[in-house]
C-alpha cells in the first residue's frame, strides 16, 4: 500500500518585513526575504502541474516548476542556474515584478488557496547566489559582429545579456551616470536597494557587455552614426518624460513631477543630504496625485523625508488602482492616507508663489474606457479644498523623444512611442530594433525584459541571415 501524499498547505509562507513604525522613518528595504527554511517550505507547496500555466504568465518564459522543484530539493545552485537560463535580472524581478498579475495569477493552487510565491523564491535564489559570487555561464564563440544598445534599463540590459551569451560584442550607451534606467532612478531604496541593481548590472558586464555612461544618443551619436559602427541597434530608452494635468497654478513652487522628485531622492540620494549634495524640500502636508507605483513610491518617500501628513489623491476607486496591492497595504501600514474619487482642478499659492491649497472635485465612475477601467466623471458642484504645501504629480510618463526626433525614417505613433513589429521588435528602419516603455508606454519591468529578449532573438536571426547573404555573394 503506497503512502498517502502529504497535504499541500493552502496558505503562503509569509515573508518577514520591517515594522511599519520603524520603516516609515528609514530608507532600508521593507521586505526582508525568505530564509532557507522558509523558501523550501514555500517551494513544497508547488503542485508541479504538468501543463504549468504559470510559465504562460511569465513574459520571459522562466521554467517555474523546474526551479521551484530544485528549491524544494535544496539544490539552490541548480535552481538559480535554471532561472538565469531566461532571466538575467532575477533579484530585481523577485522584488518589483507584479507576479500576482502574471505567473502567480495562473497558479493552479491559487484556485483553492494562496498561489505559490514565485517572486519571493526567485528573490531568495538571486540573493543566495549574489552572496556567494556569480557564476558566469558559457557563451557562444565570438561571431565577429557588434550590436549597440541605447539605454541601460531592464529592456536594454536583458537584450544585451542575451546577445552577449550568443557571441556578439555588445556596447550599451546610457544617458545617466549609472546603469538601470527606471530601476535606479524611479524605484526607491526601500523597495529595490540600489546595490541590487548595481550587482545585476555588474553581472551583465561580466558577460562581456561594455556599458558607456553619460552617453546621450541623439547628441553624442545619432542612430545613423551608430549603424556605421555596429551591425544592429536596439533602442530601449524608456518613458522618462513626465506628464502634467495642465490646470491653473501648476507652475507654483512646491509642485514636483514624480520624475523629478524620485530622481532627486533615488538617483541623487537627496534623503542622505548633506552627504550627497542634492537638496529637496518636503513640507508638512503633501498631496500625491495618481494611483500607480510612482504615486505610491513618491508618497512613501515624502513620509520618510519628514512630511507629517501624506495623502494620495486618485480620481478612481481603490479597485481601479494600477499599483500592486502589496504596496498599497505597505503604504497604509506606514500611515499614508487615500482620497479616492477625487481630482485636482486648480492650485492656490501664497504671496511668495508657494503652493498652499488645492481645489479638487469629486468623481463618480462611468462605463469602462480603453484601459478597461471605469471612466471617472466629475460631479458638478462637488468642489472642495485640501490644504497642502507640497504636491507631487504622478499621473504617468511618455516616451523619451530624443531618438525619435533625430532619426529619419523611424516611424512613431502620435504619442511619441516607436512603432515596431510586436513579435520581433523590428522598427521601420533597417537594422534598428526597439522595445520596453519607449514602444509600449509605461508598463512593467518584466514586460520590458520580455521585449528585450524578443528583440535580441530577432537581431540574432537578422545578423545570421545577413551573414548567409554575404557569404552567397562572396561565393
Amino acid at each position: 500500500m503506497s503512502k498517502p501524499k502529504p497535504k499541500i498547505k493552502k496558505e503562503v509562507v509569509s515573508m518577514p518585513k520591517q515594522d511599519s513604525k520603524e520603516r516609515s522613518h528609514n530608507f532600508s528595504e521593507v521586505a526582508l526575504g525568505y530564509t532557507r527554511q522558509q523558501a523550501v517550505a514555500e517551494a513544497e507547496r508547488c503542485l508541479q502541474c504538468v501543463k504549468a500555466p504559470c510559465i504562460n504568465g511569465c513574459p520571459v518564459d522562466v521554467d517555474i516548476p523546474a526551479f521551484v522543484n530544485l528549491v524544494r530539493e535544496r539544490k539552490f545552485d541548480e535552481a538559480i542556474r535554471k532561472v538565469k537560463e531566461k532571466n538575467s535580472l532575477p533579484a530585481i524581478c523577485g522584488r518589483v515584478c507584479p507576479q500576482e498579475e502574471q505567473c502567480q495569477a495562473s497558479c493552479t493552487l491559487g484556485k483553492v488557496g494562496d498561489p505559490v510565491s514565485v517572486g519571493r523564491l526567485e528573490r531568495f535564489l538571486a540573493d543566495w547566489e549574489r552572496e556567494r559570487g556569480y557564476e558566469i555561464p558559457r557563451k557562444s564563440a565570438s561571431r565577429g559582429r557588434r550590436v549597440a544598445i541605447v539605454g541601460a534599463g531592464p529592456a536594454g540590459l536583458t537584450a544585451a545579456a542575451d546577445l552577449a551569451k550568443l557571441g556578439y560584442e555588445v556596447v550599451i550607451f546610457e544617458a545617466l551616470h549609472k546603469p538601470g534606467g527606471v530601476l535606479i532612478y524611479g524605484i526607491p531604496e526601500f523597495r529595490l536597494p540600489k546595490k541590487i541593481v548595481e550587482a545585476e548590472a555588474e553581472y551583465i558586464e561580466k558577460l562581456g557587455v561594455t556599458i558607456k555612461m553619460n552617453a546621450i544618443i541623439g547628441r553624442l551619436y545619432t542612430i545613423n552614426e551608430l549603424l556605421e559602427q555596429f551591425d544592429a541597434v536596439f533602442v530601449g530608452t524608456g518613458a522618462g518624460l513626465p506628464r502634467f494635468m495642465r490646470i491653473p497654478g501648476e507652475n507654483l513652487c512646491g509642485i514636483y513631477s514624480a520624475n523629478e522628485f524620485l530622481i532627486r531622492v533615488n538617483l541623487m540620494k537627496a534623503y542622505d543630504f548633506p552627504k550627497y549634495a542634492t537638496p529637496i524640500y518636503v513640507g508638512e502636508k503633501v498631496a500625491v496625485i495618481g494611483g500607480g507605483n510612482s504615486a505610491m513610491d513618491s508618497a512613501r518617500c515624502a513620509l520618510r523625508l519628514g512630511a507629517k501628513e501624506v495623502k494620495i489623491v486618485y480620481r478612481r476607486s481603490r479597485q481601479e488602482m494600477p499599483t500592486r496591492a502589496e504596496e498599497v497595504e505597505n503604504a497604509e501600514e506606514e500611515g499614508i492616507k487615500f482620497k479616492f474619487l477625487s481630482n485636482p482642478v486648480r492650485y492656490f499659492g501664497d504671496e511668495r508663489g508657494w503652493v498652499k491649497g488645492m481645489e479638487c472635485i469629486k468623481m463618480e465612475l462611468g462605463e469602462p474606457d480603453e484601459s478597461g477601467r471605469r471612466r471617472p466623471i466629475p460631479i458638478k458642484g462637488s468642489e472642495f479644498i485640501i490644504d497642502v504645501d507640497t504636491v507631487i504629480v504622478a499621473i504617468g510618463n511618455t516616451a523619451n523623444p530624443l531618438i525619435q526626433r533625430t532619426t529619419e525614417g523611424l516611424e512613431v505613433t502620435r504619442w511619441g512611442t516607436i512603432v515596431v513589429d510586436e513579435e520581433t521588435g523590428k522598427t521601420s528602419k533597417e537594422g534598428v530594433y526597439a522595445g520596453g516603455d519607449v514602444v509600449s508606454g509605461v508598463a512593467t519591468v518584466i514586460s520590458a525584459m520580455g521585449a528585450g529578449k524578443r528583440a535580441a532573438c530577432s537581431i540574432h536571426r537578422h545578423l545570421l541571415r545577413k551573414k548567409r547573404m554575404q557569404q552567397r555573394k562572396g561565393s
